[in-house]
């Protein structure tokens, strides 16, 4: 569970990338906001995967966390 949280959180975080620096018209015509010929930035997708990264990512440490016995 911790690594496919740690996974996904790095996977999310490399599409967020993607989503900031790439024009619409240049992504890979399978992700969500191709448009053929477009030159503007899917911002609202880039913050939407970034936050997914970070709960990916605050998932990942909590999870498999023990409790103490006392």
């Amino acid at each position: 569970m911790k690594m496919l949280a740690f996974l996904l959180a790095i996977i999310c975080a490399v599409i967020a990338v993607m989503y900031y620096t790439t024009p619409a018209g240049s992504l890979p015509s399978f992700m969500p906001g191709y448009i053929p010929g477009a030159q503007h930035m899917h911002m609202k997708h880039a913050v939407a995967a970034a936050v997914a990264a970070v709960v990916f990512f605050v998932l990942g440490l909590f999870a498999g966390r023990s409790r103490k016995a006392a």
